[in-house]
This record gives structure tokens, C-alpha cells and sequence, in this order.
């Protein structure tokens, strides 16, 4: 029978072996797991950490884009305002540029009449002073003739 306890003590002792070896590999595995969880974690928290940077850069850029979305919209509306007033401005000045140019054909045309007024009372003048230094030519021989 001590042979039987020894077979047996033997044989408990390489179960007891095994079921060692067999913890021993699942926490070698459970302490890696652990390891590359911890790992996994720390990457992902500084992940977080720089996605939580670049949410906060890219809320102050949007930030700011809207300001200048903002700025250009006025800008935008004050210069349709002024390209209307400089529209309204360009249609006055063409409208006086029409009638300045009106009344210059019709200055041009009073000028160019009273050019050919003045032509055809010189020409008459002219005539009159012809006629008149005949007249006085014909008088004065009769004067001298009949004396």
C-alpha cells in the first residue's frame, strides 16, 4: 500500500506540476495581455490628448474663419452699396454728359449759323460799301464834270 501512496503521491505531484505549468502559462499570458492593454491605453490617451489638441486648433480656426466670414459679408455688403451709389453716380454723369453734349452740338450749330450770318452780312456790307464808293465815285465826276 505505501507503493500505492507513492504512485499516487508521484502522480499528485506531476498533476500538481502541470496544473502549475498550466497557471504559469495563463498568467504569463494574462500579465502580456495586461502589458499590451496598458500599452493600447497609453497610445490611445495620447491619441485623445492630440485629437483634443486638434479639436481645440480647429475651433479656434473656425472661430476665426467665421469672424472673417463675417467681416467679408459687410465688406461684401458695403462695396454692392457703393458699386450701386457709383452705378446711380456713373447714370447722373452719362445723363449730363448727353446733355452737355446736347447743348454743345447746339452751341456748335448756333455758331456755325451765326459764322454764316456774319459771312453773308460782311458780303452784304462788302456790297453796300462797293455800291456807296460807286455812288460817290459817279457823284463826285458829275461835281467835277458840271463845274
Amino acid at each position: 500500500m505505501t507503493r500505492f501512496f507513492l504512485i499516487f503521491n508521484f502522480l499528485g505531484v506531476a498533476v500538481l506540476c502541470v496544473l502549475c505549468a498550466a497557471q504559469w502559462q495563463t498568467n504569463s499570458r494574462l500579465e502580456n495581455s495586461v502589458e499590451q492593454l496598458d500599452k493600447t491605453r497609453i497610445e490611445q490617451s495620447a491619441k485623445i490628448a492630440e485629437q483634443t489638441i486638434t479639436l481645440k486648433d480647429d475651433a479656434a480656426d473656425l472661430s476665426d474663419l467665421r469672424q472673417r466670414l463675417s467681416m467679408s459679408e459687410s465688406e461684401l455688403k458695403n462695396a454692392v452699396t457703393e458699386r450701386d451709389h457709383f452705378a446711380a453716380e456713373s447714370k447722373q454723369l452719362k445723363t449730363a454728359l448727353d446733355k452737355w453734349m446736347a447743348a454743345v452740338a447746339a452751341r456748335d450749330a448756333a455758331l456755325r449759323q451765326a459764322g454764316d450770318q456774319i459771312q453773308k452780312l460782311s458780303t452784304e456790307r462788302n456790297d453796300a460799301v462797293r455800291k456807296f464808293n460807286d455812288l460817290a465815285g459817279k457823284y463826285n465826276a458829275l461835281v467835277s464834270n458840271a463845274k
